[in-house]
């Protein structure tokens, strides 16, 4: 793809030259499509809105990843179409946003509406109105170039007049634009299926955690206790400088590690200098680690369950750790996901001091009352829940990977450094 780069070349007229694939042409958008943009009728006259008239606006931002934008945010009247500059535009108008999210485009499912903060093209029989949306999407780094404003970055009019491309045959447009649309469509599905897991997921913590649903064979009472009542804490690194870090042979587990993984990750480690003189605490297998504050009390004392690390492993001064007086009677992982669920979130939050930020000691959470099954049951459920995430992260690394196919096949498609249709002498 080439593209008309550089803000000067555009504002004084010059040609640009282009070296197209093979049966691509170098065009100005302009001669194949229909520039178009649209004006916002007076919000002074009551009578211009809420008609039957769907109009883009930037609070469509959103709808306008999409492959075709069907419903807006403000709809106008005939009355408002007509006192003003906009123009009702047809199906099938490519509509891309000029102001503030510079750089999104889409395709109108139906006739609509803009106001002035869109470039619009309605596109000739040259042009697959599909693949100029990609084609517009993906030029993030051209409009970045060509922003202008002091309130909102904005990509001006007289840009889009001068815009040219390098456009395929028109049947490799539309190839293209079904390739990369089956490939959005399975991002789409992976992401509706992860959502879905994830609410499921949710709702077995609700019910498993707090003994609401039994699994088959568990039907013995639940034990009320105080965390204190079944281990210890302890602190983390002291007395350490900023050059301690970053280097050395002893290993540390940081603040974000414990926040937000229900198992320790060992790859998230990083290098402290520990002398052997020091005394340090050693974060051990089996410790349930927590983060001591947090901006929020709904957000303080998540747990992160220790199954393995090394014998020189420490923890950052802002997190504390808990070891059980008897490992063998309570599932590490079981009171990871307790603490990370409602029943845990209920007990902790409540101990937690602070205004602006929120703390709490280990003595309070020494305090935390809790209901716990068997220790059977607790692996029970931690097998179960353990069983869920590792569905979630498989699906999340197929998210990921697709993402990545649809930036590579983008770049690839839309550049003609692959053709899916073969090219013409």
């Amino acid at each position: 793809m080439q593209v008309t780069t550089g803000l000067s070349a555009i504002k004084e007229g010059l040609p640009i030259k282009s070296r197209p694939p093979q049966g691509w042409r170098h065009v100005k958008l302009t001669e194949v499509a229909r520039l178009e943009s649209g004006h916002t009728p007076s919000k002074r006259q009551p009578e211009y809105w809420g008609g039957t008239i769907p109009w883009v606006s930037l609070h469509d931002t959103e709808g306008l990843d999409a492959w075709e934008i069907q419903t807006t945010s403000q709809s106008i009247t005939e009355a408002g179409l007509a006192n003003s500059s906009a123009r009702l535009l047809p199906k099938g108008t490519v509509v891309f946003s000029r102001t503030a999210t510079v750089g999104k485009a889409t395709v109108m499912g139906r006739s609509m509406a803009t106001s002035q903060d869109f470039a619009c093209y309605v596109c000739g029989p040259e042009v697959h109105n599909f693949y100029l949306a990609l084609l517009l999407r993906s030029m993030r780094a051209e409009w970045k170039k060509l922003m202008a404003g002091s309130i909102h970055n904005t990509v001006y009019m007289p840009v889009f007049k001068s815009l040219a491309v390098d456009l395929p045959p028109h049947d490799e447009q539309v190839a293209i634009a079904n390739a990369m649309r089956d490939v959005e469509r399975t991002i789409d599905s992976l992401e509706q299926l992860l959502t879905k897991k994830r609410q499921i997921k949710q709702g077995a913590m609700q019910e498993l955690l707090t003994g609401k649903r039994r699994l088959p064979g568990f039907s013995g009472k639940w034990t009320s206790m105080r965390l204190g009542d079944i281990g210890r804490t302890y602190g983390g690194l002291t007395g350490k400088s900023k050059a301690d870090f970053g280097h050395g042979e002893g290993k540390y587990i940081t603040f974000m590690n414990v926040m937000t993984n229900t198992r320790t990750s060992l790859q998230a480690v990083e290098s402290v200098h520990v002398e052997p003189t020091e005394s340090q605490n050693n974060v051990q297998p089996g410790d349930l680690l927590f983060n001591g504050s947090s901006e929020t009390p709904e957000e303080v004392a998540f747990c992160s369950w220790v199954e393995a690390c090394a014998a020189n492993t420490f923890l950052n001064s802002f997190c504390f750790g808990f070891r059980p007086f008897v490992p063998d009677q309570i599932s590490g992982l079981f009171m990871a996901y307790y603490f990370r669920a409602r029943p845990g979130r209920i007990a902790v939050s409540s101990l937690a001091q602070g205004a602006t930020r929120y703390n709490i000691a280990k003595t309070a959470l020494l305090q935390a009352p809790l209901s716990l099954p068997a220790f059977e049951e607790q692996q029970a459920i931690a097998s179960i829940m353990s069983a869920m995430d590792e569905e979630l992260s498989a699906l999340e690394s197929r998210l990921t990977k697709a993402r990545a196919l649809k930036q590579a096949m983008g770049q690839a498609l839309l550049t003609g450094h692959i053709r899916l249709v073969e090219p013409t002498a």
